[in-house]
């Protein structure tokens, strides 16, 4: 079989934005318009596509990403189809408890349409989903929504993305009327004015630009055309020279300075009207890459070493990325994956590197939200899904078992909230087991671990919201119910300073003896670096078999703290000394005596307890502002900056998750239900003295 669609034709983009931004609404319009579905489903009815759980429909947010594939022919075409292109599309949650979801999603992703609130414009979860992109150098369009709701400004909107994420943004439109008035667009390009017409706004339709606007829309095209033609030597000086540029030449190198991320094109609309949806998609095949577009891939060969960059071509040796693992109820364990390289076939063996393993390809997949169609090869560039992989969890390399490599692997945050969760009946504890770990291999931000002293099971993740969501998940998909215990902050530990200690650990008891001798240094590292370990080791001190094992002995002495148990971070550790017996010396004396010089060395390097800092953003009326303030500062909260949007204030501080529990319902009460707030994670900052004790003492109680 040939590839359907050649490999410029294939775009892989991803919709993200803020909570409530309406990405699924516009993820549904585009389903519509491309003929994917022959009925828009609505948040607000609890019918989309893209939100297919039960839980998404029953609180109209996002909680999983949600992948499809479309055709589109751009608008202009004429509905030529030797211009359709092919859309594999991915749909991301604006909730920070699910970042997880963007952050993969963005990994496999070759461009991402950012959405915003009209009235809101720049969000926190936006900031901290365009500086995902940025990590993974992902080009990107901007679309404005909702300008039809009272409040919305496109001016403002976009000044806020000047201002906060990309001064180098540009208007490809501007809006015909605000507010209720919005009636169409302006494409600044062409100088044309589009409204909007049928059932579904599915019929675009030219009109005349409204005489109101003509001084405006020619301001604004004049300054679109000069950004543009700064991009380019050739089109600068036809610029300067006053000569006729042409669209298409036009269209060509903003394409070329989007791929760059030198120019960031925003367009803008209602996908709850129907209005704008359709240039978004002219926009998605006009400037964002497909995977031939994409450089900078880079994979490592497993035998040599060596590092090579991949080229998107079906010819070469299969190589994909497993970046989501789903429990699909009717045919189990689904596994994501983005072909990088090369092509895959139903039946054929393949290679997980990661984990050095083979795996056979049974069904392969394209998904369409929780819908599919079984398909017997995929290309490069493709997005799909594999059936009943044994070995694969998110972030693991599949290649052609002839040629071994590994792509670069992805980075998770670590959770910030704990909970104990205890089965209600001996039934439900055997099942709990199996639940846990699916969602597990699921999410890697969510931890399952058990506390040794108490034996009760503890679920670690990203904040209350997403515990709750997992906790449903077990009772619904997995029939289990359990009894859940209070919200805990994960609290970490460090060092403050350096020092050094032995740990000897000989043991004799007939037979052969057990000899491990480590001398360990400790200093701290930077805040969030985690933990390294060094080997200092010289004339043949420990020998080098046993360093793995002393590795991996203070690896698990990492795991209880110093000052209340919990979990060690932010430091380096080098091995520099020791001693060995040529009989007694094993794996396991050198692990035990590794985890005891980490324990002392850390002792005497003054420990700290670390507690997690979150960014908090708190949207009330301007009546409530100084109770709110108030309010911040009593919870040891500093407050980084105010500003107004429309008659509300905002109140950006940054506050300890542990002061944030409830808050939901207190700003309620004291905004008169009218404040909202939302809340991410920042960084982890020692605590307070005072506080510190208190801590210890409630850990020991427990």
């Amino acid at each position: 079989m040939s590839r359907p669609y050649p490999i410029e034709k294939v775009r892989d983009i991803g919709i993200i934005a803020h909570i409530d931004a309406g990405k699924t609404t516009v993820s549904e319009r585009v389903l519509f318009y491309t003929g994917i579905s022959h009925k828009i489903g609505e948040v607000h009815e609890g019918d989309t596509v893209m939100d297919w759980m039960e839980q998404e429909r029953e609180r109209g947010i996002t909680i999983t990403a949600a992948a499809t594939t479309c055709y589109w022919t751009p608008t202009y075409s004429g509905g030529n189809k030797e211009h359709e292109t092919k859309i594999n599309l991915i749909d991301t949650p604006g909730h920070i408890d699910f970042t997880v979801e963007v952050k993969r999603s963005l990994r496999v992703l070759d461009g991402a349409v950012v959405v915003f609130d009209g009235v809101a414009g720049v969000e926190p979860q936006s900031e901290t989903n365009w500086h995902y992109a940025d990590e993974y150098s992902v080009p990107r369009v901007c679309f404005i929504n909702k300008l039809d709701r009272m409040g919305a400004s496109f001016e403002r909107s976009f000044q806020s993305i000047l201002d906060r994420l990309a001064p180098h943004a540009v208007r490809l439109q501007l809006p015909i009327g605000t507010e209720s008035d919005f009636s169409g667009v302006i494409n600044l390009l062409e100088m044309k004015a589009f409204a909007f017409e049928g059932e579904h706004g599915e019929r675009v339709v030219e009109i005349p630009i409204p005489e109101s606007m003509k001084a405006e829309a020619d301001k604004r095209h004049h300054e679109l055309i000069e950004k543009i033609a700064e991009q380019d030597d050739e089109l600068t000086t036809k610029y300067l020279e006053g000569k006729e540029i042409g669209i298409e030449e036009l269209r060509k190198i903003l394409r070329k300075a989007t791929l760059k991320v030198d120019l960031v094109p925003v367009l803008c609309g209602s996908a709850l009207k129907n209005k704008g949806v359709q240039f978004m998609l002219d926009a998605v095949v006009d400037y964002l890459p497909s995977p031939l577009d994409r450089t900078g891939v880079k994979g490592t060969e497993v035998k040599s070493g060596e590092e090579f960059e991949v080229e998107p071509k079906d010819d070469q040796p299969f190589l994909a990325l497993a970046f989501k693992i789903a429990a699909d109820p009717y045919v189990g364990s689904l596994t994501y994956f983005r072909i990088y390289r090369g092509i895959l076939k139903r039946g054929s063996y393949i290679f997980n590197a990661t984990k050095s393993s083979q795996e056979r390809v049974g069904r392969i997949l394209r998904m369409h939200a929780n819908q599919r169609d079984e398909v017997e090869e995929m290309y490069a560039g493709d997005i799909g899904a594999i059936v009943g992989m044994k070995d694969t969890t998110t972030g693991d390399t599949l290649c052609d078992p002839e040629h071994e490599a590994i792509l670069e692997k992805i980075t998770f945050p670590e959770p910030v909230i704990s909970q104990r969760v205890s089965p209600k009946t001996k039934a439900d504890q055997e099942k709990m087991g199996v639940a846990l770990r699916r969602l597990a291999e699921e999410d890697p931000t969510f931890k399952v671990s058990g506390d040794a002293e108490t034996g009760e099971t503890i679920i670690s993740g990203m904040g209350e919201l997403h515990l709750e969501v997992l906790v449903e998940r077990m009772r619904r998909e997995f029939n289990v119910s359990a009894d859940v215990g209070r919200p805990q902050v994960a609290y970490r530990e460090t060092i403050t300073g350096e020092a050094e200690a032995q740990g000897k650990y000989i043991h004799q008891a007939g037979g052969r003896g057990q000899y491990g001798d480590v001398w360990l240094k400790v200093k701290p590292a930077e805040r969030g670096s985690g933990f390294t370990f060094l080997n200092a080791l010289k004339g043949g001190a420990i020998p080098q078999e046993f360093v793995p094992a002393v590795e991996k002995g203070v690896r698990e002495a990492l795991d209880r703290g110093i000052v209340a148990g919990f979990t060690l971070t932010d430091l380096e550790v080098t091995v520099f000394d020791g001693s060995y017996h040529e009989v007694d010396s094993s794996e396991s004396a050198f692990k035990i005596a590794a985890s005891m010089a980490l324990r002392e060395a850390a002792k005497r390097a003054n420990p700290i307890i670390l507690e997690p800092i979150m960014g908090v953003q708190i949207i009330v009326p301007a009546e409530f502002l100084g109770d709110i303030t108030g309010d911040v500062s009593s919870k040891r909260g500093k407050i980084e900056a105010m500003s107004d949007r429309g008659q509300a204030k905002i109140v950006d501080a940054k506050i300890a998750l542990s002061e944030m529990f409830g808050y939901a319902t207190k700003l309620r009460s004291m905004t008169q239900g009218r404040g909202s707030f939302t809340m991410e994670f920042s960084r982890y900052e020692p605590v307070p003295k005072n506080l510190e004790q208190t801590i210890v003492q409630g850990r020991n109680r427990e």
